[in-house]
């Protein structure tokens, strides 16, 4: 671990960990454990920054101390959904709108759901692996609140605003999820709270000048993708998931941004099931055998490593910093003041 006093946890620890915590921030039994399903799958698949840790990001979300309500329709047709996340943490909310998604795509064929009035939906591969085992094809957008700079800006105006895909094949689904910043937001609030910098070229400070820090860059902005030559794409893809959750515009306080979009589908529309699955699996092994660069062992499929990492995890376990377990400790004895 980052400052040497690591915590080993097998995953029934950790689980038992992240549940007890929420239910010590007042979440119901089956909200802790889609929350803590969430993030220890993170854990798993070697996103520390997603994984444990984030549930302390929950709590002290300033949303989290504001009234919460069940996630309701607002308006629909058979194929489409507007949700109402009724200001419950992401997690919850994106879950019950992949739920949404795959039942409304299975009975009609494709399916398109928006979210609305939610915060911090985690990460969006797993919401695309859940649907893809389902046997749809999904695309899912985030329009976040703003971290990110504009290409040539030193203020925040964009969120972080990944875009994530997910496709069955014969074996795990195939699932590409990418943010459209340089550095993770998640990953920025663990280094902060555990006082470690960042690299360079990440972030900017409140006075629009380059910083390392990660306290710094939390109260500056951090930068879209694509370096100082080429960060105008990772804000034009920034720009295109802002103007998707813009349809979420309706159902959410007039000053906030954010909106989340899940687009699915059958692939037996086209072809069938068995088919896609054959023709994606047989493409993605052409293309691991394309012949390799000097010094490169092996050419990797996005999410190939997760899942890899995920397989060796659940034997070996997850550490976590002390600091974080000592937290999560405090949390599930009901102080919502973690910090000790």
């Amino acid at each position: 671990m980052t400052d040497g006093t690591g915590i080993h946890l097998t995953v029934d620890e950790a689980r038992a960990l992240g549940e007890a915590a929420m239910r010590g921030a007042r979440f119901d039994d089956e909200d802790a454990r889609i929350l803590t399903d969430h993030v220890l799958d993170a854990a798993l698949c070697g996103y520390e920054y997603s994984g444990l840790p984030k549930l302390l990001n929950v709590v002290d979300y300033p949303s989290f101390r504001q009234p919460r309500h069940p996630v309701s329709v607002v308006r629909e047709t058979g194929a489409t959904a507007l949700l109402d996340g009724g200001n419950t943490t992401g997690m919850i909310a994106a879950y019950r709108a992949s739920e949404a998604t795959i039942h409304r795509a299975r009975a009609h064929g494709l399916a398109v759901v928006c979210l609305g009035n939610t915060w911090m939906t985690g990460r969006s591969a797993y919401y695309c692996e859940m649907i893809a085992r389902a046997g749809l094809i999904v695309i899912h957008t985030v329009a976040s609140p703003p971290a990110v700079a504009p290409f040539g800006g030193t203020r925040p105006a964009l969120g972080t605003n990944p875009i994530a895909f997910g496709f069955p094949t014969d074996d795990d689904p195939l699932v590409i999820d990418m943010g459209t910043s340089a550095f993770m937001g998640t990953d920025l609030q663990l280094q902060a709270r555990l006082g470690t910098p960042i690299p360079a070229g990440v972030a900017l400070g409140p006075d629009g000048q380059p910083t390392t820090d990660a306290v710094i860059a939390h109260r500056g902005a951090l930068l879209p993708f694509g370096g100082p030559e080429g960060g105008y794409k990772g804000f034009g893809l920034a720009l295109a998931m802002d103007a998707l959750g813009a349809l979420t515009a309706g159902i959410r306080p007039a000053d906030a941004i954010s909106g989340y979009m899940f687009f699915a589908f059958k692939p037996d529309l086209f072809v069938s099931p068995d088919a896609y699955r054959h023709e994606v699996s047989r493409r993605t092994e052409a293309i691991k055998a394309t012949p390799r660069q000097t010094g490169i062992a092996e050419i990797r499929i996005p999410g190939e490593r997760s899942y890899a990492t995920r397989a060796r995890l659940v034997r070996e376990g997850i550490e976590i910093d002390r600091k974080i377990h000592d937290a999560l400790g405090r949390l599930a004895e009901g102080n919502l003041d973690h910090s000790g």
